[in-house]
């Protein structure tokens, strides 16, 4: 083999090398996409069943208005949030006004559960009851998908900007995806529902 051929197969080699580093790079940024939609789904489910559980309660707590209505406006503004953060997850800003909207809205139905302790009518609601389980278990659901979204995000990120993979991602501009954190510990917890 001549000099210009083993050069032509190493070029080839680095060539198909290259390729091999941007298929990963796509691979792992479609992986951490598709781990947002899962979180995409739970989310969507969780703000759905809210209206839900408002309605339930508004028969029976009538006079706690303003509490009601801290928990349909927690959940419009976390609506809001997931539609910046689905549109696009690299942004930064956006990742963090979902962390910040779905913190509020956890609070929110923290205090309509607390005082819909007060109210024994409502606790034996069948509906009350049945929402509130759902809830529970959307909560769960939403924890997990976000640990796999975080270790999706992690892993695409450790790769875009490994060598000699950061090159790929400089040259065909993959950025950075954003972890979805949550500030407050309490947030972290599943909000215990009790009837």
């Amino acid at each position: 083999m001549g000099t210009g051929t083993i050069l032509l197969l190493i070029f080839v080699g680095f060539i198909f090398y290259g390729i091999s580093l941007y298929n990963r790079l796509v691979a792992a940024r479609n992986g951490y996409k598709n781990a947002f939609a899962q979180i995409d789904v739970q989310l969507t489910r969780r703000h759905d069943l809210i209206p839900n559980l408002v309605e339930t309660a508004k028969g029976y707590m009538s006079h706690e208005k303003e509490t009601l209505e801290a928990v349909i406006q927690a959940r419009n503004a976390a609506v809001s949030g997931l539609s910046a953060a689905k549109a696009d997850p690299t942004d930064p800003n956006a990742m963090k006004q979902l962390g910040q909207a779905e913190q509020g809205l956890t609070g929110a139905l923290g205090r309509l559960f607390a005082l819909s302790e007060s109210y024994p009518d409502l606790k034996a609601n069948e509906n009350m009851m049945q929402l509130s389980e759902e809830l529970t278990t959307t909560e769960n659901k939403v924890s997990f998908a976000r640990q796999a979204y975080n270790d999706s995000v992690m892993m695409y990120n450790n790769l875009r900007e490994q060598f000699p993979s950061n090159f790929i991602a400089g040259w065909f501009t993959f950025k950075p995806a954003e972890l979805l954190e949550l500030e407050d510990e309490k947030m972290r917890e599943v909000p215990k529902v009790t009837f």
